[in-house]
């Protein structure tokens, strides 16, 4: 009960009892404990407790007893009450770790790495899940002593590479692991086998170019093994060391193992092509440069089209490695000048091979095992994403063969009785969506325009048809007509009065907020696209969003892109959008005063969103009218326009250097603040200056030149210049 108790209530409520009760619990777990039964609940308990006892860690004396009782429970002999004392060693790593250093050479080492040679699962997968965490925690601190380095800084907490140092113990023991598969092994079952794949993929994250002298062996000696186990593991062992070492380390072996690859996509057992065909995906993401030859990905492209008519979880990640493939030629692919589509690319050639292998392999009749139809479509987007120039012939018959399955499927739809039936379609429904947006985005903008009728149909006939239902078809048909807004620009104008009903209807759907988030996703779409030729329909469409913005039972992720939409609005229409400035003023006015606890980081990230969304807000706004007076040429007119929000401006500035101060802001914030700045300084001149010349103002400049994004730096530093400009004129 106490363990239930510490789980469910929240960590501050228990603090003031934690020694009552971990008295308690420590008592029950000792080993002169003699009920089994009470030991395994104490353990248990413990377990569920750990995350309020950081007081107790803290103390020597208190923190040595916990450590002693939880370690020599592991020794029990009871295999449920060695699991639990595991699972609690575990959870202290993770919460603990800078503590761990006096306890990791005399108990915690040898305890979890006989844990992971247990012939028990349960046991081995603890004693394998301890180092995994230690990997995480100390990539993490890599990560932050990188950062701390760029910044001129000592790291807050360091590593104690206890990862790096186990390498020459750990690493023996995983791949051991590695070879006891089971002929009958589901891909769904977690077991020590692929908790050891983890594992390893961990340390070379940790261990980087060291990892190599420790695999690579047992990778050479293993992948003609006679023994189909083996055979596998060394496979694995290969895909999984891929993502830690630098390109220059790992590419000499990844373009030897390339041979045996191709060979072993062919191998009798499905185990051992299943993981080759995954570990050429990762070959792809990790070291494409080993294989960016005109030979070889001829080689490559046609072992894995073969492969697509292999068993589906083998064809499966054949369709992931085409995707990674499709990204990775793209990248290599040289770009003309001021563009960002290259002529043409290594798969070139046989692009439109793959492509109708592709279309083939999602209709296989078996393609609901193994995601595999999923997978396809993925694969399929991915190509037509990442398509040269020279593919676009293939990329317009895509588009026809899509549309030509939307209408089938949607036809189907409503004679579709069986529940399960509905489902599926739905699914498919899902998949051709997304693929439709896939061939729009590359479609040229004088072909789109010949094709947009029966696309436009096909969507508002979904709309229809799960109009008054609960339904994410709803959702991917908004989504799509989204991005038909976006290629077809202002040419969109002609099916405006036929979406707005379903616009509505969605935006009143505030019980189903994924699809009012797509109504309104679309809502900033025809924004960009139609400019002020939006204007006419701006009242409906305002009195909506005004309507979603004061209902609490809506989800409150929908509000902030709900207020970054105003800016877009008032961006297209101009002066349009005085009408609506009072009500938005004062809307931004409460969502920018919003406060949540320190604590709760959800509701930080929710904050960050919110003050977002009014960062752009303003922002549009500000564009918007100044851009409105700007076209006479008058910059008095500008001034006269942004006067309705002049009274406004102390507010602002006060806005923004509380997120200036903000410890938690995201740098797309930061970008955001420094942007609106850089407004306020070019929209009102001199009259700025007392409010941009203020410590945090410049701190939070300065900031933004050190940013890593470049699109941070760039506006911190236009925002610079435009304040000197203004001081010197």
């Amino acid at each position: 009960a106490l363990g239930y108790i510490c789980q469910d209530i929240e960590q501050k409520v228990l603090e003031p009892q934690s020694n009552v009760i971990l008295t308690a619990l420590v008592y029950g777990m000792r080993k002169e404990e003699t009920n089994d039964h009470v030991r395994l609940a104490a353990t248990t308990a413990m377990l569920n407790s750990l995350e309020f006892t950081k007081n107790n860690f803290q103390n020597d004396s208190e923190r040595h007893y916990i450590m002693q009782v939880v370690c020599e429970a592991t020794q029990s002999t009871n295999l449920k009450i060695q699991v639990a004392a595991l699972q609690n060693l575990v959870r202290i790593l993770s919460l603990y770790y800078d503590y761990m250093e006096y306890y990791m050479g005399p108990a915690l080492f040898a305890i979890t790495m006989d844990a992971m040679k247990s012939t028990h699962d349960e046991i081995a997968l603890q004693g394998i899940e301890f180092w995994s965490n230690v990997c995480d925690e100390e990539y993490e601190l890599q990560l932050d002593q990188q950062e701390a380095q760029e910044q001129n800084r000592q790291p807050e907490r360091t590593s104690r590479y206890y990862a790096r140092g186990a390498l020459p113990y750990l690493v023996p023991v995983l791949l051991q692991r590695l070879t006891m598969q089971e002929e009958a092994d589901d891909d769904d079952d977690w077991n020590p086998c692929k908790a050891a794949g983890v594992c390893l993929m961990l340390l070379a994250n940790c261990a980087e170019n060291t990892i190599i002298q420790y695999v690579f062996p047992f990778v050479s000696e293993n992948i003609k093994h006679a023994n189909w186990q083996h055979r596998e593991a060394a496979v694995m062992a290969f895909g999984s060391m891929l993502e830690g070492p630098d390109v220059a380390s790992i590419k000499p072996i990844a373009e030897q193992a390339v041979p045996f690859l191709l060979e072993l996509l062919r191998d009798p057992n499905v185990a051992v092509r299943d993981t080759t065909a995954w570990t050429i995906g990762r070959i792809f993401e990790f070291v494409s440069q080993a294989v960016m030859t005109p030979e070889l990905i001829r080689a490559i492209g046609n072992a894995l089209v073969n492969g697509l008519g292999d068993v589906p979880r083998v064809a499966t990640n054949i369709c992931w490695s085409f995707s990674s493939l499709a990204r990775a030629a793209y990248e290599h692919a040289e770009c003309p000048d001021d563009d960002d589509t290259p002529n043409t690319y290594l798969l070139s050639q046989f692009f439109d091979e793959i492509v109708h292998k592709l279309i083939e392999t999602t209709d296989r009749p078996d393609g609901n095992q193994s995601n595999l139809r999923n997978a396809a479509y993925e694969a399929l987007m991915e190509m037509i994403r990442h398509s040269p120039k020279d593919c676009y012939s293939t990329v317009q018959k895509t588009t026809v063969t899509v549309l030509d399955r939307l209408n089938r499927v949607i036809s189907v739809e409503s004679h579709a009785a069986n529940p399960n039936d509905r489902v599926q379609i739905s699914d498919l429904q899902s998949l051709l969506c997304a693929t439709l947006q896939s061939v729009l985005r590359k479609m040229h903008p004088n072909d789109a325009p010949l094709i947009s009728d029966p696309i436009m149909q096909a969507l508002l006939q979904m709309l229809k048809a799960s109009s008054g239902k609960t339904s994410v078809v709803q959702e991917d048909a908004l989504v799509a007509i989204g991005t038909l807004v976006e290629v077809l620009g202002v040419n969109f104008l002609k099916y405006i009065d036929h979406v707005l009903p379903f616009l509505y209807e969605a935006l009143n759907n505030h019980a189903e907020y994924q699809i009012c988030a797509a109504a309104v996703g679309v809502v900033g779409d025809l924004s960009r696209s139609l400019l002020d030729k939006l204007a006419p329909y701006c009242d409906l469409i305002m009195t909506h969003l005004l309507t979603c913005l004061g209902d609490d039972r809506l989800h409150r992720s929908v509000k902030p892109q709900i207020l970054s939409t105003f800016g877009d609005i008032a961006l297209a229409i101009g002066g349009y959008f005085k009408k609506y400035l009072e009500h938005v003023l004062n809307t931004l006015s409460q969502a920018c005063r919003a406060q949540v606890s320190k604590t709760d980081y959800d509701m930080i990230d929710y904050l960050n969103e919110l003050h977002e969304g009014c960062l752009s807000a303003y922002t549009g706004i500000i564009q918007g009218l100044r851009n409105s007076a700007a076209t006479t040429g008058d910059s008095s007119a500008a001034l006269a326009e942004l006067e309705l929000v002049t009274a406004q401006l102390p507010f602002m500035v006060q806005f923004i250097e509380t997120i200036a101060r903000d410890q938690n802001k995201s740098d797309s914030i930061l970008g955001a603040a420094i942007g609106l700045i850089g407004d306020l300084v070019t929209s009102y001149g001199r009259q700025i200056l007392p409010y941009v010349e203020r410590e945090a103002i410049e701190k939070l400049l300065v900031e933004g030149k050190r940013s890593k994004v470049m699109k941070t730096k760039t506006l911190a530093t236009w925002a610079t210049k435009e304040i000197r400009k203004i001081k010197n004129n």
